[in-house]
C-alpha cells in the first residue's frame, strides 16, 4: 500500500485540503502521513507538480468511478472486472491492485456518508477538479468514466443521469457526454458520427468542418500530456475515433 500512499501523497501536494482531500484521509489513514512525507521529500518542484497533476487524475478517476458505477444501486461484477482490466491496461499492473483497494474504500466511504451526502460530496470534489484541471484533462476524465459506464455492455439510465450530473458539475456540457457515448472506433453508423460532432444531419458542410476543428481543438491528446503517457495514448484513441467520425460524414457528403 505504500504505492498508493505516494497517489494520495501526489495528490494533497498538489490538492490542498478540499473533498479530494478528505477523501484522500478517509481511504488512507494512518498512511496519510506517510504519503506527505514521500511528496514532500521530492527533490524536484517541476516533477513534484508533474506528478501531483497526474496523481490527482487518477485519484479524481477512482471518487468519480465509485458515484458512477453505484448509480444503478449496485456494483456489477462485470464492472469491478472491467475496471480492473481497464487499470491494468492504461495505468500498469500495480495500479490495477492499488487502484482497487482505493476503490473499495471509496465504495465504504459512499456507504458510510449515505447517498445524498455523498452526491453532495461528489459535487463539491467536481468543483475542486475543475480548478485544477484544464478543460481537455476533464473531457478525457469524462471519456474514461463513460467506458468505464459502458463495461457491461448496457449504460444503465441512472448511469447516462450521473454521467450527465458529473459532466455538468465539471463544467462539461450535455453533449460532451452524447458525443463520447456514440464513439465508435471503425464504427458504420452515420447517425452516430454526427452525434460523436455534435451537430444534425441538416448541418451545412461548413458547420460541421467548425464542429470537426471544435471538437480536434478540445480533445487533442496533446492537452492532456503532463497527465503521463498512458493517459496520452489513450486520448489519442479517443482522439482517432474522432477523426474516424468526421471521415465517415465526408465520405458521406463528398468532402
Amino acid at each position: 500500500m505504500m504505492a498508493a500512499a505516494k497517489w494520495i501523497g501526489g495528490i494533497l501536494g498538489y490538492m490542498t485540503a478540499g473533498p479530494l482531500g478528505a477523501m484522500a484521509g478517509y481511504v488512507l489513514g494512518s498512511l496519510f502521513e506517510k504519503g506527505m512525507d514521500a511528496v514532500n521529500t521530492q527533490d524536484n518542484n517541476l516533477q513534484q507538480t508533474y506528478e501531483g497533476q497526474r496523481n490527482s487524475f487518477r485519484f479524481s478517476l477512482l471518487v468519480l468511478s465509485a458515484y458512477i458505477i453505484r448509480a444503478d444501486g449496485k456494483v456489477m461484477h462485470s464492472e469491478m472486472e472491467h475496471m480492473r482490466s481497464f487499470l491494468r491496461q492504461n495505468f500498469g499492473p500495480q495500479a490495477a491492485v492499488e487502484g482497487e483497494e482505493i476503490l473499495k474504500k471509496l465504495f465504504e466511504h459512499q456507504k458510510q456518508e449515505g447517498e445524498a451526502r455523498f452526491r453532495s460530496t461528489i459535487r463539491s470534489a467536481c468543483q475542486q477538479m475543475t480548478t485544477n484541471m484544464n478543460y481537455s484533462e476533464r473531457l478525457q476524465l469524462l471519456n474514461f468514466l463513460i467506458t468505464i459506464a459502458q463495461a457491461d455492455g448496457h449504460v444503465h439510465p441512472m448511469e447516462i443521469q450521473a454521467l450527465r450530473e458529473v459532466a455538468l458539475n465539471l463544467g462539461l456540457s450535455a453533449q460532451d457526454v452524447e458525443s463520447m457515448l456514440n464513439l465508435r472506433s471503425g464504427g458504420t453508423d452515420l447517425d452516430a458520427a454526427y452525434k460523436v460532432l455534435g451537430v444534425t444531419k441538416d448541418a451545412t458542410d461548413d458547420e460541421v468542418k467548425a464542429a470537426y476543428r471544435q471538437m480536434a481543438l478540445k480533445h487533442h491528446p496533446d492537452r492532456v500530456a503532463t497527465l503521463g503517457e498512458d493517459v496520452k495514448r489513450a486520448a489519442e484513441q479517443k482522439f482517432q475515433e474522432i477523426n474516424n467520425a468526421k471521415d465517415m460524414i465526408y465520405k458521406a457528403r463528398g468532402l
